[in-house]
């Protein structure tokens, strides 16, 4: 199939730190160029990909000097992928909703997965006037919230088997990974090491919007913790290490989370997960396979205990059979196929050789794929 895929335009593709959304656009691309299909990525110029590039800006924009307006980005964006639509049996779209009425006239074949959060309520009254652009879901709970509108299928995302390689052996610290915010409750992940009397380590970005939250409430807690220690943002190559050399991934979210990606991530690593029950949690971790889900600090402290009876072999098995890159992307050519606009019967794959990823990181995946 000939198929478009409109990323984000905030990070490259894949990001070269933090960046859920564009790394998961990498891994499918990928997938389906090793598939065999004809796959034309719109993304920033620095992006790396086995696909046709389309360049849509020089650089990620948040890396991008001076002012910027990504809103300005990304219609040129999807105006070019307007004036190109007939190139594509599919448009695969990353963007939430901003390209409803830019390609209301190629709905048919235009496909949109959701990947941040939809309880929201003015972002409602659009979804229901664009009700007919088929949708897909990450989790079923992200469609809780929502009106009536026309989901196609809830895809689990899913990651390269060989992009983080399993460690049998774990380590003797806890792990907090993503960023400093709220929602994803890092105060939480201080409480519970500390009560727990194991070291925490927090490798998580801190956005301009929550630099105030930093350093008015987590910061101090750091410092005032000398079990706990801040390293800050980090790479894949870095992610690999830091998650399995870990005892379990902290995830004390306090938003209903549409995925959570580091969740699998630390399963890849046979990393067990100690989760807060909320949002998609449930769905991702197989409680007392993969890790806990718990309601309370208390309960997770309690659970730090049983660490040790968890298998982190049956954890990466079970990584391997339900987030895997591979089965991500048989699920979505199965809804391409299936797309009333999708002009084109699906040809026979042809598997092409698909480049060992021995590294772990950007650049290991870089040089891969060149």
């Amino acid at each position: 199939m000939r198929i478009a895929q409109v990323a984000p335009l905030i990070e490259s593709v894949p990001p070269r730190r933090y960046g859920g959304t564009e790394r998961i656009v990498s891994y499918l691309t990928e997938e389906l160029v090793h598939a065999g299909h004809e796959v034309t990525l719109f993304a920033s110029g620095d992006s790396l990909t086995s696909a046709v590039l389309e360049a849509m800006c020089d650089t990620g924009l948040r890396l991008t000097p001076g002012p910027v307006d990504p809103l300005l980005y990304h219609l040129l964006m999807l105006e070019e992928v307007r004036k190109r639509a007939d190139d594509f049996d599919v448009i695969h779209v990353h963007v939430d909703l901003l390209h409803y009425p830019v390609l209301r006239d190629y709905r048919a074949q235009c496909l949109t997965t959701l990947h941040g959060r939809l309880d929201l309520p003015a972002a409602h009254r659009l979804y229901a006037n664009f009700a007919d652009y088929p949708l897909i879901s990450i989790s079923d709970h992200q469609r809780t919230p929502m009106p009536p509108v026309n989901w196609a299928a809830t895809i689990h995302h899913g990651l390269p088997k060989d992009l983080l390689p399993f460690n049998a052996k774990g380590g003797d610290y806890l792990a907090f990974l993503g960023r400093i915010s709220p929602e994803k409750r890092p105060d939480r992940a201080i409480a519970i090491a500390v009560r727990a009397g194991m070291p925490l380590k927090i490798a998580a970005k801190v956005d301009r919007a929550d630099q105030a939250y930093w350093e008015d409430m987590i910061r101090p807690m750091v410092e005032a913790n000398p079990n706990v220690e801040f390293i800050g943002e980090i790479d894949e190559r870095q992610k690999a290490d830091f998650l399995g050399k870990a005892a379990a991934l902290l995830f004390p979210i306090d938003w209903p989370e549409p995925f959570g990606l580091v969740m699998i991530e630390a399963m890849s690593c046979g990393t067990p997960v100690i989760a807060f029950s909320r949002g998609s949690v449930p769905e991702v971790l197989d409680e007392g396979v993969t890790g806990h889900l718990v309601n309370s600090v208390e309960e997770a402290v309690a659970r730090v205990g049983d660490l040790s009876r968890l298998d982190r072999s049956a954890i990466r098995r079970t990584f391997e059979r339900r987030f895997s890159a591979e089965r991500m992307a048989k699920d979505y050519v199965a809804v391409y196929q299936q797309l009333a606009g999708a002009r084109e019967p699906t040809p026979a794959i042809r598997r092409a050789p698909k480049p060992e990823l021995r590294l772990v990181g950007n650049d290991a995946v870089h040089d891969a794929i060149r």
